[in-house]
């Protein structure tokens, strides 16, 4: 799989893989944390920056992240999503810039369309001021040789509610009242310097406790792993390492799925249209971009992962919940304060797999008989797979759903265009299906295989599932104990 961030994976893993270890063997102290910096960055010489001490203080960096810390101590933020100052130094400040394919030509377009006085000539090419160029890109388009280009950092561009900027020193800042924890800015950083906080320690020290800390798996989670590594095999590898048991977050689709088709058909009554609630990072940018949508059109159903949490902690008193997927919105949902009874951590794929090799623990073919959701709750985890299972339910309770108009929107562009046309009361579906990555969550930002390998790998063991329906699913579970509404009110 090609990326922005291959190698800087191989050391966030090396730092989290340390990390997890030490975690297991004691406390983690300013000396076991130097030991750590001098065994990736031993020096001399730099392996990858302009100097050891730079390296080291990256490494600090991502060390603090790894123990749950804020990147950069003099920092105060709450954000999951945080810049690591050090390693955010490379990218160009200007945006638009002057190639070696100006011709220094006589007519110099360029100086004419500028109304700000930022284009001079320099010695061998035209040169833009970028202290006075304004980006409006009037140069670019007025050079018949197309020399001028527009360049984006890889972050900002990545990022669909524009929540990126940057100081006066070209350091990268996240806007809090933007961001919406998509981490398409964490793996499109080709410089790594934008990370999240984990939560693996305060886990081992939860296992260590001898709390039960029970996993929630994501639908996303099978065919990630590779072929024939399917939820039986990740709870056994899982148990391993000491979680006390594994469910699939799937199970918590079949429970959404029930809820929002009530919302459906409440709405369809009254002539409303309604969003899907799955998706955190799209209800963030629903509540951070269309305040009006958010109020009268967002479902008000929990999303799958704290519909399992919640039945957890209803049959396991006093049990930890840690959600595993490829998501890092997950993350500023577990920290959500407008969700009532939320999980306790979540972590991505890469993160329980350092986790894992921290104790020596490698994922083993077992015999897949594991599964507590339908075929349609773990199709929740691919775009306008959400839908289908609310329109599965709706059937189900014997409703006519011929004349239900669907959209199902994968990543930013497309949930921004839905989103405004429901604003302005343009939209012409009824329901809209959210998701802010593309593809839907098999295409998250924390994914470990390529789309094309993950999908491949998942056909093979959905295949094995039985075709329980999910009505009929859901009277195994106790749904009328705790509450399905984000604000936790019961029926």
């Amino acid at each position: 799989m090609i990326t922005n961030d291959k190698n800087i994976n191989y050391l966030k893993h090396e730092v989290v893989l340390k990390i997890c270890e030490a975690a297991w063997e004691g406390e983690i102290t300013n000396d076991v944390r130097e030991r750590i910096v001098n065994e990736i960055s031993p020096g001399p010489k730099p392996e990858y920056r302009c100097c050891v001490y730079k390296e080291r203080e990256i490494v600090r960096g991502r060390i603090r992240l790894a123990v749950g810390e804020n990147a950069n101590v003099n920092n105060p933020t709450k954000n999951v999503v945080q810049v690591i100052e050090p390693a955010c130094d490379e990218c160009p400040i200007a945006s638009y810039t002057v190639t070696d394919n100006c011709r220094f030509c006589l007519g110099r377009p360029c100086i004419s369309s500028c109304n700000f006085k930022a284009i001079s000539p320099g010695d061998v090419r035209m040169h833009i001021n970028s202290k006075v160029c304004k980006e409006c890109g009037k140069c670019a388009e007025a050079c018949p040789f197309g020399a001028i280009v527009h360049l984006e950092r890889p972050c900002k561009k990545a990022c669909p509610v524009n929540a990126i900027s940057y100081d006066e020193y070209g350091f990268c800042e996240i806007d809090e009242e933007k961001c919406i924890h998509c981490g398409q800015c964490v793996h499109n950083c080709p410089f790594g310097a934008i990370s999240t906080k984990l939560a693996l320690v305060p886990i081992i020290r939860a296992i260590q406790a001898g709390k039960e800390v029970i996993a929630m798996c994501a639908p996303a989670t099978e065919g990630q792993f590779g072929a024939g590594i399917g939820m039986a095999s990740i709870k056994a590898a899982l148990k391993k390492v000491g979680f006390a048991d594994m469910v699939e977050v799937g199970l918590g689709g079949d429970m959404t799925a029930a809820y929002e088709a009530k919302e459906w058909i409440e709405a369809k009554k009254e002539g409303k249209k309604m969003t899907t609630s799955c998706c955190p990072a799209f209800i963030s940018m629903i509540r951070h971009q269309f305040p009006k949508v958010y109020e009268n059109n967002k479902s008000s159903t929990v999303s799958p992962m704290v519909a399992v949490s919640r039945y957890l902690k209803l049959t396991h008193p006093g049990c930890i919940t840690v959600f595993v997927g490829p998501c890092i919105a997950k993350k500023g949902e577990c920290l959500n304060e407008f969700i009532a009874d939320r999980p306790d951590y979540a972590v991505t794929f890469g993160e329980i797999s350092d986790l894992l090799e921290s104790k020596g623990v490698a994922f083993e073919l077992v015999e897949e008989d594991y599964q507590e959701s339908s075929t349609w709750g773990k199709k929740f985890a691919t775009s306008g797979g959400v839908a289908k299972a609310v329109i599965e339910v709706m059937e189900e309770m014997g409703e006519d759903t011929s004349n239900i108009k669907l959209l199902s929107c994968a990543g930013g562009a497309e949930c921004k265009k839905a989103l405004t046309l429901l604003n302005v009361g343009r939209l012409q579906e009824d329901f809209v299906e959210g998701m802010m990555c593309p593809g839907g969550c098999l295409g998250g930002p924390s994914k470990i295989l390529a789309e094309r390998e993950i999908t491949k790998a998942r056909a093979g063991l959905l295949a094995k599932a039985d075709g329980r329906r999910i009505l009929e699913n859901l009277e195994k579970y106790p749904m009328d104990k705790f509450s399905m509404y984000r604000d936790g009110h019961m029926e």
